[in-house]
């Protein structure tokens, strides 16, 4: 029987960068679960609907992306979503902030879609979806 395809969150709230990562997550060969516009809405989702992977912006209203990172990493039914950041700060300290607050990934903007195709393949590639 045919496994579902990895199921990724997507978070963002520029609506520009939200419709290229989505179109990179199913061009990856994965199910977009639900799309976002802020931090808040993105750890609703998270919780709600159990992603394998989650997309999040830096900078968004309600909470960054590093902070609805922190508290999926602090929650036990969340612990095990991959979380990968995307922010157009991208010094080594911004990544090391990122990495810190637990996430699996960072990528800086403006990034190439490739580039976010390979890296959802790799952090989606042993999901149990």
């Amino acid at each position: 029987m045919p496994t579902a395809p990895p199921r990724v969150l997507v978070a963002d709230d520029e609506d520009d960068i939200r419709a290229l990562v989505c179109l990179a997550v199913r061009r990856a060969g994965c199910t977009v679960l639900a799309e976002v516009t802020d931090g808040a809405a993105a750890l609703a989702a998270a919780r709600s609907q159990a992603p394998d992977l989650a997309v999040l912006d830096v900078s968004m209203p309600g909470a960054s992306g590093s902070e609805v990172c922190a508290a999926l990493r602090s929650d036990p039914a969340t612990a095990d979503v991959a979380v990968l950041l995307l922010s157009a700060g991208a010094s080594p300290d911004d990544v090391a902030r990122g990495l810190a607050a637990g996430a699996h990934a960072y990528l800086a903007k403006p990034f190439a879609v490739a580039a976010l195709v390979a890296r959802v393949r790799e952090l989606t590639a042993g999901s149990p979806s």
